[in-house]
């Protein structure tokens, strides 16, 4: 069984990001603590873990090593409010509200929250801190109000900033920041940790790491969402082209109904798309024609997702029609 998969804001551990702890502990050891950083890299590799972690160090929690550089105790008081969101020197943009329902962007109206809650000195705590989680969600316009902040940047203020794809910023909010970059942890740790975590397999777990790009806070998420079996009928599918059981891409168009079935949809043409691009790649080794063609509907399967959510095309309708594009190219 796996475990619930928790908030970062109460997780307490991090595994394979030492230099970036170590990086930051140093800079707030020595007293050249920048205003704003930059944590980038993959999903799923604990940069958001890192910002908690991060902040409650910020925020005047007691060191603890037991739990790493930058560790303390889920049991100190500055740990507990933070896990309750209610201390007072801590803001998160988030693009989940607080009852969790996700939302398409961070609104503008709570980035122009920045400047006012900088502007106070520290209630109860050495610093200011605010987490945005992921800077990737912010509208334009958000964006632009949270450049005004680092354009004056507050005396004990620190702005921690999650991205998963930093070259998507403004290149003036990356200038002004301090960039921390979080890789993927080695293979089999990463392995070690999905296993652990999601209560897969071995094999499972390299199977889910492969879909999230080494990750393994994604490969966990991944677990939790039903990704094995959306990739064994992405790959039965695949297999009996240009034949299709009818019943059964019926039951699996019943599932795209709702936000859960949106998530779904978006994974089943992700792992068409992978296993079309892993199949033209076994074709081209064998010197076998018609590349073109799989390249053709490696793009269909990547666009449907991205053009069924621009123009609110139904799901099962895009669903039949990129499988009798994928029946006439088989």
């Amino acid at each position: 069984m796996s475990e619930a998969i928790p908030h970062p804001r109460d997780v307490f551990d991090l595994e394979g990001q030492g230099a970036a702890e170590e990086a930051f502990a140093h800079a707030l050891d020595r007293g050249r603590l920048h205003h704003a950083w930059l944590l980038a890299g993959p999903e799923g590799v604990g940069k958001a873990t890192f910002a908690y972690r991060a902040a409650r160090r910020l925020l005047g929690a007691r060191p603890d090593a037991g739990w790493g550089p930058l560790g303390s105790s889920p049991e100190d008081p500055v740990s507990r409010q933070v896990s309750a969101r209610s201390h007072p020197d801590l803001l998160v943009l988030q693009r989940q509200t607080e009852d969790g329902k996700p939302r398409k962007s961070i609104p503008v109206d709570e980035a122009r929250a920045l400047p006012e809650f900088f502007a106070k000195s520290p209630a109860a705590a050495p610093y200011r801190v605010a987490i945005i989680d992921a800077a990737d969600d912010l509208n334009v316009n958000a964006a632009n109000a949270v450049l005004k902040t680092l354009e004056e940047p507050p005396p004990r203020g620190v702005l921690l900033l999650v991205t998963h794809a930093p070259g998507g910023l403004l290149a003036t909010i990356r200038s002004r920041c301090r960039r921390l970059r979080f890789e993927a942890p080695p293979h089999e740790a990463a392995i070690a940790t999905v296993q652990r975590t999601a209560g897969v397999s071995h094999g499972e777990a390299e199977r889910l790491l492969a879909m999230a790009r080494g990750a393994p806070g994604r490969a966990w998420r991944l677990a939790e969402a039903g990704a094995l079996a959306v990739d064994d009928q992405a790959r039965e599918l695949l297999q009996a082209l240009p034949r299709v059981n009818d019943s059964a891409a019926l039951l699996i168009a019943e599932k795209f109904r709702g936000a859960e079935g949106a998530e779904r949809f978006e994974m089943l043409f992700d792992r068409l798309a992978d296993q079309v691009r892993s199949m033209a790649a076994e074709q081209a080794l064998q010197g076998a024609g018609a590349l073109d063609r799989w390249a053709e509907a490696h793009e269909m399967l990547v666009e449907t997702p991205r053009a069924a959510e621009a123009l609110n095309l139904d799901r099962a309708d895009s669903f039949f029609t990129a499988l009798a594009r994928l029946r006439a190219i088989a």
